[in-house]
């Protein structure tokens, strides 16, 4: 079998995309409007790209009618954000959050989701994520240029809330008590529990 991209229609190369290219971390981003309504909202276009200066990015797609997700908007209106990752004990919560909401309508308050105040950032975090990163935005890059229908957030970490009970002996992070959950494609999820291990030659 053969795909000819440019034979697809938007929709059917973002199915055939998403359900290949797997498993794919979630970004679970918070972030503030300039009024002070918090938000959050999962986003599965997401992974580290760089370790000096520490940056992960998150692409945030426009919206069906080509407005801007809230997300972005307050991103770039703040210029913060927190970036938590998602455990299977949070997997439910984090759907729930995926919701269409109004704009202006806080998934925390809705969702019933409990936070905790940033400390380098004026942004909230989810209580009892294993994983939070509080960053703040370096850069924001629309794709593709000549007619944009998503945006590149690329954010610099500034600090992270590790949560003691997915640390080993060692203090580095034990895969299995991590325990995130990754996107498939459609409505299809994995766990990280199930792991092997290979050395890279020398």
């Amino acid at each position: 079998m053969q795909l000819d991209f440019s034979t697809l229609t938007p929709l059917d190369a973002y199915r055939w995309l998403a359900s290949t290219v797997t498993p794919r971390p979630i970004a679970w981003v918070s972030s503030v409007s300039a009024d002070g309504i918090s938000n959050l909202a999962p986003f599965s276009f997401f992974q580290v790209i760089s370790d000096e200066p520490p940056t992960l990015m998150v692409n945030v797609n426009t919206r069906a009618d080509g407005g801007l997700k809230d997300t972005l908007r307050n991103v770039q209106a703040t210029g913060e954000l927190v970036i938590q990752l998602v455990s299977y004990a949070q997997a439910e919560m984090m759907n729930a959050s995926a919701a269409a909401l109004p704009h202006g309508v806080s998934e925390f308050e809705r969702c019933g989701i409990a936070s905790l105040a940033g400390e380098r950032v004026a942004v909230p975090r989810v209580t009892g994520a294993a994983v939070a990163f509080e960053c703040r935005l370096a850069e924001v890059q629309p794709y593709p240029r000549h007619a944009p229908n998503s945006h590149l957030i690329f954010a610099e970490v500034l600090l992270a809330h590790l949560d003691d009970a997915v640390l080993n002996e060692k203090g580095r992070i034990d895969p299995y008590s991590l325990d995130l959950v990754g996107r498939l494609g459609g409505t299809s999820y994995t766990r990280t529990r199930d792991t092997f291990e290979m050395s890279r030659p020398g």
